[in-house]
């Protein structure tokens, strides 16, 4: 795939994961892109409801072959494509090979890490697709527990932290002296926060696809069951538990912060590229606090003009603060 369909594409797919990508230096951007690339791909693939769960999986499960290099047979993801409602999507369904080719022209180490971590990726999706292909508007399935919660969110981004920090520890600071361990434990709860993130603040959505991300034993305790979440006002009854997950992705989220100020000072792209989503994300957990988050039509995002803002401010402020912002929970 050549650098500008893949720099459209992913511009297409995701505009916030684009200003980070680009602030990225050189050395990490390319394997970074493809692996963003590859992800998406897998995930539109789990997406596509029109189609069979049991096709979906058979097509991630070529997918993840394809990745292992495993597998020789071009993948044909047509069926697939033409049930899209993007040209993006449809897109990065229809050159799933060109993204596989260009995996072959990095650096072995580099495939590698992209490898293994889409290996994990796709692990979860296919757990994901598994546990839900039963579920509908009128049979809402959750996880059972926390354990499984905190297994799904290291599956789909949890291991991307990690990732993220061997590929910048080998080609951008490779002789910095950092406490390796930490590092790498604050760039999994740094994933796996973002995650949350995204769970807490579809969890209305989610639940009229029949998904319920928030566990079965938890929801037991409110003596509430994952259908009568699809009841707005059930709300009250709710919230202890939700703010709970709150304070969990937030405290995510701050890991993620002591984890950014803990690079190398002059690696202010990476520093940048790190800050941009926790500053989101923690603007969305705010405005999370005070929302009616079991009510479908009121979707809470950190609108665009506020994200030119937090990313301006990061700029202007590069540094400055040693713990993160706490932004207000005012709409």
């Amino acid at each position: 795939m050549r650098p500008a369909s893949a720099a459209l594409l992913l511009r297409q797919t995701s505009r916030s994961f684009y200003l980070t990508l680009r602030v990225l230096p050189r050395a990490v951007r390319p394997q970074i892109a493809l692996a963003y690339l590859l992800a998406r791909t897998a995930d539109t693939v789990a997406d596509t409801e029109l189609v069979p769960p049991e096709q979906r999986l058979e097509a991630l499960r070529q997918l993840r072959q394809r990745i292992r290099n495993t597998a020789r047979p071009a993948l044909n993801f047509t069926h697939l494509a033409a049930h899209q409602g993007t040209h993006a999507e449809r897109k990065l369904l229809e050159q799933a090979e060109a993204s596989l080719a260009a995996l072959e022209t990095l650096d072995p180490a580099d495939a590698r890490r992209v490898r293994d971590v889409l290996d994990i990726i796709l692990s979860g999706q296919e757990l994901d697709l598994q546990r839900f292909a039963e579920a509908s508007a009128r049979n809402v399935l959750a996880l059972q527990t926390e354990a499984e919660l905190d297994d799904y969110t290291w599956r789909v981004a949890g291991c991307v932290g990690e990732f993220w920090t061997r590929l910048c520890r080998a080609h951008l600071f490779p002789n910095a002296p950092l406490d390796e361990t930490r590092l790498l434990a604050d760039a999994v709860r740094f994933g796996k926060g973002l995650q949350l993130v995204n769970i807490l603040r579809d969890l209305a959505a989610d639940l009229r696809k029949g998904r319920c991300y928030l566990p079965q034993t938890e929801l037991r305790r409110l003596e509430l069951a994952p259908a009568d979440l699809l009841n707005p006002d059930n709300e009250a009854r709710l919230r202890p538990l939700y703010d709970r997950y709150l304070d969990l992705a937030t405290a995510h989220l701050t890991a993620g912060w002591a984890y950014t100020n803990a690079l190398p000072w002059r690696c202010a792209r990476v520093r940048l590229a790190c800050a941009w989503p926790i500053l989101i994300g923690l603007r969305t957990l705010a405005l999370l606090r005070t929302a009616r988050v079991l009510e479908p039509t009121r979707p809470v995002k950190v609108s665009r003009a506020e994200v030119r803002r937090l990313l301006a401010l990061s700029v202007l402020a590069y540094g400055a603060p040693a713990a993160p912002p706490r932004p207000t929970s005012e709409r």
